[in-house]
């Protein structure tokens, strides 16, 4: 069994490159940091579409939390003042907030500074709510 969690990115991404930059150098997670390009996704039971979409937070236990919730984690795991954020997070009104203002922001990654074509998230995630449109199923 693993002993840390693991933080899994999009290495491509130069805005989730980046924001991972930052994040090992500010907030200081306790965990491993892969891209998902390098990870052994199956060990992680995680699947490349899931990873392509979120970052990924996986526990030593192999639970694997996404996107916000991976946000959350990784603040929390930091502890200090970064656990306040990190438990605010997960409270049940901003976790679905925090959920929209993620998925916005991933799926306009290319657009941030930062990003670059290679940034693009192919169509919605996993984790979407998408509406059915005329004639499809």
């Amino acid at each position: 069994m693993r002993r840390r969690p693991v933080l899994i990115f999009d290495g491509d991404c130069g805005f989730c490159t980046t924001s991972v930059g930052v994040v090992r150098r500010v907030v200081r997670p306790r965990c491993e940091i892969v891209p998902w390009q390098r990870a052994d996704l199956a060990s992680l039971r995680v699947t490349e579409e899931r990873a392509r979409h979120e970052a990924l937070w996986v526990t030593p236990t192999g639970r694997v939390y996404g996107g916000a919730q991976a946000v959350a984690k990784i603040l929390l795991s930091a502890g200090g003042v970064w656990a306040v954020p990190g438990a605010i997070l997960t409270l049940p009104l901003v976790r679905r907030a925090a959920h929209g203002v993620y998925r916005l922001v991933a799926v306009n990654r290319g657009r941030l500074p930062g990003g670059t074509a290679a940034c693009a998230v192919p169509g919605p995630g996993p984790g979407d709510m998408v509406a059915a449109r005329p004639g499809r199923r």
